[in-house]
């Protein structure tokens, strides 16, 4: 070892009389490694956030779709559908028909995207065991409710009374027209509610495609897009990069779109509020980093007798530097070592015990949710190891040695 290092390790740890010096030394390390314990746990909590919410909009948004790009609906006749059943990786596809409803029950009314399936929707989406009331079926007479707008047109199971959709007739305006003359009705029971997501629960009905065609008064091939489950195993990325060449054609305008495409503003926030967490936590440790600035100022200040006989004997100046930033920087490498190893523990004892939780409600876990990542502690520790790098480089160059 090196002698500089050797005189950073006994400043550091060798036992001395209690001073001011030493308090700030000590000080300064704690609000480092309590800084990075904290960036760790805020991130694995913000983890495990996403990953709830993301896991939420899963259970509803199928893996795959394939969505017309120009125009809103297209014919299962004329996109090639058995070689995009037969594509590897693919494992069932659905017709879904989605649209916006009027629908009222009894005295109250509602704005709802209906969305009707096809046989096996429950199988893309597991929708049939998130159920929060009913049972699951899907047929042109029956609705599977969000949970929002259940409650809000204050329906019942089992319901003696249908709920009326109406969508207005295409090619026509509601100017001067009676109800029925505007809007094509049908009539259908609610069967079962389900609470998935505040988004999906004030927004979605859930029924057979049979019943949307009818409204909308498609053809019996007709979809607004197709839903895919894809086999275990198999990698989402290439299963679109495929089918993306497969449907490229002059005559063809669909785009197949992954979770992440279903609901892009979610993910661009998330991301966005991701950074903007990095960049606030990276503050408060540039913060803790000015008390190891004073801390190390103090330290060369008190350490004059010391620095006057290293220099007599031998020790030129850049050594001299080269020990206080020895000392600096194994103080920050102490701090930084010991914050991850607290951020670890206490967001280990989070997943596993369920030490903070939600609080009483109806929450969809009862402990915060963590989700611990290697990346965020590599990227914690260069971080708050360059911020403090930094910050000591610069004090020791400054100093008066």
């Amino acid at each position: 070892m090196r002698v500089e290092r050797l005189i950073a390790v006994r400043y550091l740890f060798a036992r001395k009389q209690r001073s001011v010096v030493n308090i700030i030394s000590w000080i300064s390390l704690v609000g480092l490694m309590v800084s990075t314990a904290a960036l760790i746990i805020v991130l694995s909590v913000y983890n495990g956030i996403g990953e709830l919410t993301k896991s939420l909009f899963n259970t509803f948004d199928p893996e795959l779709v394939i969505e017309p790009s120009e125009g809103k609906t297209f014919r299962l006749t004329e996109i090639g559908l058995p070689d995009i059943v037969a594509t590897e990786g693919v494992a069932e596809v659905v017709p879904l028909a989605s649209e916006s409803a009027w629908m009222t029950y009894g005295d109250q009314q509602a704005i709802v995207t209906l969305r009707g399936v096809g046989d096996g929707y429950h199988r893309l989406t597991g929708l049939d065991t998130l159920l929060n009331d009913g049972h699951y079926q899907i047929a042109d007479n029956t609705l599977i409710v969000g949970g929002e707008i259940f409650y809000r047109l204050g329906m019942k199971i089992p319901s003696a009374l249908p709920a009326a959709v109406h969508i207005p007739k295409r090619g026509t305006t509601a100017m001067g027209l009676t109800l029925d003359e505007a809007f094509n009705i049908a009539y259908a029971y609610p069967v079962a509610n389900f609470f998935i997501q505040q988004d999906i629960d004030n927004r979605y009905v859930v029924t057979d495609i049979a019943l949307v065609r009818r409204l909308m008064n498609y053809a019996p091939d007709e979809c607004t897009s197709l839903a895919l489950r894809l086999e275990p195993g198999a990698n989402p990325s290439k299963v679109k990069k495929y089918l993306n060449t497969l449907l490229l054609t002059p005559h063809s305008s669909l785009t197949v779109k992954d979770r992440y495409d279903q609901q892009p503003l979610y993910f661009k926030i998330f991301r966005t509020e991701r950074l903007g967490i990095y960049l606030i936590l990276s503050l408060i440790v540039l913060i803790s980093t000015l008390s190891l600035v004073a801390s190390l100022s103090l330290l060369i200040i008190n350490k004059r007798d010391d620095i006057f006989m290293l220099k007599s004997m031998g020790m030129t100046v850049r050594q001299v530097r080269r020990s206080f930033l020895a000392e600096g920087l194994l103080i920050c490498a102490v701090a930084v070592v010991a914050g991850l190893l607290i951020g670890f523990v206490v967001c280990f004892l989070q997943q596993h015990f369920g030490l903070i939780r939600m609080g009483d409600g109806n929450f969809v876990v009862e402990a915060f949710p963590v989700a611990m990542r290697a990346q965020d502690f590599l990227w914690t520790f260069l971080l708050v190891m360059l911020i403090s790098t930094l910050s000591v480089t610069l004090t020791v160059r400054r100093a008066r040695i």
